[in-house]
């Protein structure tokens, strides 16, 4: 368990810092920086281009540079650029920074997704890797402490430094784990015999796919595909649900108060729903995992639509519940059926997936805001994307009992 709360703690730096703290700090940066609204929307969008870089790229450098050496190194440019970010005051080269942070959080994300399922045990994955996922909700939790307590103190500057103080800590901790790890995998081979090598996959078993056979598996194989789709479709609910959310709950003339609200309880569902519904996935079955959270946020939204004042918590508890732990469950469920490189590389396809679906919900909801003035319908689609998400649940969950009865039948008497 060591090893996957060492890795959300890298979720903290990654995503809860590098990609979200801007995001929480901006109203207060605005008063010492001309940051307008144009630069504004170039973050939103270069950032969303460089996460999606880091995604394709990961593929190809991970199996070449290692996925130990990208985490520390991923580690490191966020630290410091974390640090450079309390003193620049450029809004050009601030969204230039945050771009190159963007970018690093996907490849952070990858070398995680590849170096759990390399090392953990296979009834453990899935825990290992949604405990790890969910540490992008802890990150929402720090940073609104950040903005309650150390802004008014010490201003925006000193929550900057604070996240790289904090990175420097978590690099610190990192490199001991890595280290360890290494020097397991060196006894296990060491020792052909010995109990940690069940832990350890030999390294010819790692072999990394070419991008052609990559694709062909990722339309071919169930497993990835219905992992890519699923991502797919989370993307087109979450993202827009996600940044719309604060203009929606004003548009009703409702209390900002209750956006806060709504995203501390979406923070606190996601911390403890990676360690939950990991366990859930490694004990019942990553589908069943999946169906209960496609579920949950669906009644959510639902019952956010019918009262969005009296629901609004609920509707971020639904997503809390959905968005955190599902990477790790996509991930744990495709490291059962590839190599821990393998599982990388399409997990980085499965991040392009759900940058798209995010990329195309975005752009429909401005599109139907510009035209109506109203987000009314814009979270009647989610809801029903929703939906989609539940009856793909139910589908996989009949596929995988499907291809099991024909396995089972296939075996010899």
């Amino acid at each position: 368990m060591f090893m996957a709360l060492v890795f959300a703690l890298n979720q903290v730096l990654s995503h809860g810092f590098g990609l979200f703290l801007f995001a929480a700090l901006v109203p207060m940066m605005r008063e010492d920086i001309a940051i307008t609204h144009w630069h504004l929307a170039l973050v939103g969008a270069l950032t969303q281009i460089a996460y999606l870089a880091g995604a394709l790229l990961l593929g190809a450098i991970g199996p070449k540079i290692g996925t130990s050496r990208l985490s520390v190194i991923t580690g490191i440019t966020t630290t410091s650029l974390l640090m450079s970010l309390s003193i620049i005051e450029d809004p050009v080269l601030i969204i230039i920074l945050l771009s190159i942070m963007a970018a690093s959080a996907s490849i952070s994300w990858g070398t995680i997704v590849e170096i759990i399922s390399r090392h953990a045990n296979a009834n453990q994955c899935a825990t290992f890797l949604t405990t790890a996922s969910s540490g992008t909700a802890w990150g929402y939790a720090i940073n609104g402490g950040l903005i309650l307590f150390i802004v008014p103190l010490l201003g925006w500057q000193a929550s900057w430094l604070i996240a790289a103080l904090f990175g420097a800590l978590v690099m610190g901790l990192t490199c001991y784990l890595l280290l360890k790890l290494k020097k397991a995998e060196v006894e296990a081979e060491a020792e052909p015999h010995s109990d940690a090598k069940a832990n350890v996959k030999s390294k010819s078993s790692q072999e990394a796919l070419s991008f052609k056979a990559l694709l062909s598996t990722v339309v071919n194989h169930p497993v990835a595909l219905f992992a890519c789709v699923v991502c797919l479709f989370v993307g087109f609910a979450t993202m827009p649900f996600a940044n719309w959310l604060n203009t929606y709950l004003d548009s009703l003339q409702l209390p900002s108060e209750l956006g806060g609200y709504t995203w501390t309880t979406a923070g606190i569902s996601g911390m403890f729903a990676g360690f939950l519904i990991g366990k859930l996935a490694d004990t019942k079955g990553h589908p069943n995992a999946l169906m209960l959270i496609f579920f949950g946020f669906f009644v959510c939204c639902l019952a956010f639509l019918y009262d969005a004042e009296l629901f609004a918590p609920v509707a971020g508890f639904g997503y809390g519940l959905m968005y955190f732990p599902m990477w790790g469950v996509i991930a744990g469920w495709v490291s059962q059926s590839f190599n821990a490189t393998a599982t990388m590389q399409i997990n980085g396809i499965c991040m392009v997936s759900f940058g798209f679906g995010g990329t195309v919900g975005n752009l429909l909801a401005g599109y139907i805001f510009d035209f109506t003035q109203s987000l009314d319908l814009v979270y009647m689609i989610i809801a029903a994307d929703a939906f989609l998400l539940v009856m793909l649940g139910l589908y996989i969950i009949q596929h995988q009992k499907r291809s099991m009865n024909t396995s089972l039948q296939a075996e010899p008497s």
